[in-house]
């Protein structure tokens, strides 16, 4: 069987058993609603959208799975994708390392997209996929900074920080999701983590303690992540927009 005939080659991961503190008190984050449809539906339909992904999986809290799957079955979803969903774990490295055991063997590209991005364009997904299929081992979407950032000595909430120094803003980057791996590279890197205890804030970073090169791609502006009040009202504008001119 081809490459290109296979049913599962690319297959995309959404931890999304996160409470979502920064939102307030309520239901988990990625089941709050927007335009009244749950983020992580948004989330979700958005990986399907792009047609080099054939699977997605979902990771529930833990004992959240039956409603999740309850969820995605009372939403209209490209028949063309298939959809699971797992329970996860108490943290999200563990979510992702359970979504990535029930992949099928025929998986080769794996992406891992937060469900508080509900908004990625599809050609963000595409130009992800596109990079690990034409060789890197790990990909990222990212923007270039507006702001100038401080490194700083942090201090108890409240008090003044020094600033340590000043990184040379051209050379920073604000990565997105979906990150997109090879799926033997993303594999050893969750054990690696699991072997020695060491963390890392995203799946790139953890494949980076491998020694193992990640490149950046474009990113885009509608891929925020939607983590206080205020990003809930950009995602609704956002959303009004696209209604508007795209018929969304």
């Amino acid at each position: 069987m081809s490459d290109e005939s296979r049913p599962y080659r690319t297959a995309a991961v959404i931890p999304a058993a996160g409470r979502g503190v920064r939102l307030g008190p309520g239901a988990p984050k990625a089941l709050r609603a927007l335009s009244g449809t749950p983020m992580l539906i948004h989330a979700v339909r958005a990986m399907a959208a792009s047609r080099a992904v054939s699977l997605v999986v979902v990771v529930a809290p833990p004992d959240g799975a039956p409603e999740v799957k309850n969820l995605l079955d009372a939403h209209a979803l490209p028949e063309r994708t298939d959809f699971l969903v797992v329970a996860g774990g108490d943290t999200r490295q563990e979510s992702v390392r359970l979504g990535l055991e029930a992949l099928p063997d025929n998986i080769s590209v794996v992406l891992v997209h937060d469900a508080a991005r509900p908004l990625v364009p599809v050609d963000t997904v595409d130009a992800v996929i596109e990079a690990v299929r034409d060789g890197a081992p790990a990909v990222v979407p990212a923007l270039p900074l507006a702001d100038t950032v401080k490194e700083v000595e942090p201090k108890e909430r409240g008090e003044p920080e020094p600033v340590v120094a000043t990184p040379e803003r051209a050379r920073l980057r604000a990565v997105q999701t979906p990150q997109g791996f090879d799926r033997d590279t993303l594999v050893r890197a969750h054990e690696r983590v699991a072997v020695n205890g060491e963390g890392a804030t995203d799946d790139a970073g953890m494949v980076e303690q491998l020694g193992v090169p990640v490149v950046v791609v474009p990113g885009h502006e509608e891929a925020f992540k939607v983590t206080r009040p205020l990003d809930l009202v950009l995602a609704e504008a956002v959303l009004a927009r696209r209604r508007a001119n795209d018929g969304f």
